[in-house]
């Protein structure tokens, strides 16, 4: 069964079949027609075919640093829904943060016409990165951070981990801060220095030694919280730069006989499925990361189909989550 076939049981030109696959115009009569023929044959249209007539797949690479991360679900449920709702299919590319697989992915993606746009959520952005966007053949736009050349759609994380720091540390004397490598701006640099911009303005003076790196992990978050422990017997309050983290610190916490939020308050970044149900309830961002993903999806669909050349950056909001484990 193919295109002539469906022309030809309706009684109708094969270019009449076309327009009515490509959303053009036909008679409400015979567009009922060829409906209830495509219908009752199960007719399918051919992807390749269909490519090769438009030269779009109507497929769209996605590019993610990880597949097992709550915000990253997120982002990607958003990103699904919105390209769903207007004709579009996703390919998903997962790195597992290997920054020369995302480069791969990208030239990948680009190459021989495989998806009309892509979207890159990105944790880091190195020179290789820059080379492989500038050779792009077709539309991108980056998730989760900032970049004022490029169409991209990221969140406030400086103010968000500046107010959550201010949450606690108004009853606060020896406030520590658990986060991540600084190559990755947004959640690592930006949250670091909202965190000691919040510590000078609130007149607590933070060494380097109460900083601990690690990854977005909550067995990470224990061990930084265990050499802090050991570094820091006095402290007060652990700030996160996630909630994974800040279970691990948790966790730590209550193995080494310190009561939260009495002895050691925390706070995470995230707001995910598990911070309202933690021991106790954990304080932390709510990032608004699915409507991040529609609006990522939505910036590249307006990018692919109203032909728009001005790339558009979007800040989101974000609110605080205050609960059981903070004062």
């Amino acid at each position: 069964m193919d295109i002539n076939d469906i022309a030809r049981r309706a009684g109708v030109s094969r270019a009449t079949v076309s327009r009515y696959l490509n959303d053009g115009y036909v008679s409400k009569e015979k567009r009922e027609l060829i409906g209830r023929i495509i219908e009752e044959t199960g007719y399918v249209p051919s992807h390749q075919a269909q490519t090769l007539r438009t030269g779009k797949t109507k497929l769209i690479g996605v590019v993610i640093p990880k597949i097992n991360s709550h915000s990253v679900g997120r982002m990607v449920a958003g990103i699904t829904s919105m390209l769903a709702a207007h004709g579009y299919q996703v390919l998903l590319a997962t790195t597992d943060n290997d920054e020369s697989r995302e480069v791969e992915y990208l030239s990948i993606f680009s190459e021989r016409n495989q998806v009309d746009g892509i979207i890159l959520i990105a944790t880091v952005f190195t020179p290789a990165h820059r080379q492989a966007v500038d050779a792009l053949s077709v539309p991108i736009v980056v998730l989760g951070q900032q970049f004022k050349d490029m169409s991209c759609v990221y969140h406030d994380d400086y103010h968000a981990l500046y107010d959550i720091a201010s949450v606690c540390l108004a009853k606060a004397r020896k406030p520590v801060y658990i986060g991540v490598r600084e190559g990755d701006v947004a959640a690592g640099m930006m949250r670091r220095t909202a965190f000691a911009d919040a510590c000078a303005d609130a007149g607590i003076e933070v060494g380097p030694d109460a900083i601990e790196t690690g990854e977005f992990t909550a067995d990470s978050g224990y061990l930084c919280a265990e050499r802090l422990l050991a570094a820091h017997p006095d402290l007060d309050t652990i700030v996160c730069a996630n909630d994974d983290m800040a279970f691990g610190a948790l966790t730590c916490l209550r193995e080494y006989g310190r009561c939260v939020p009495d002895d050691v308050q925390v706070t995470g970044v995230g707001d995910g499925s598990l911070a309202s149900i933690s021991y106790p309830a954990l304080t932390t961002v709510h990032f608004f990361y699915r409507t991040s993903g529609e609006e990522a999806a939505r910036m590249l669909v307006s990018l692919l189909e109203e032909g728009e050349k001005v790339s558009k950056q979007l800040l989101m909001g974000y609110e605080i989550m205050v609960r059981a484990s903070t004062r």
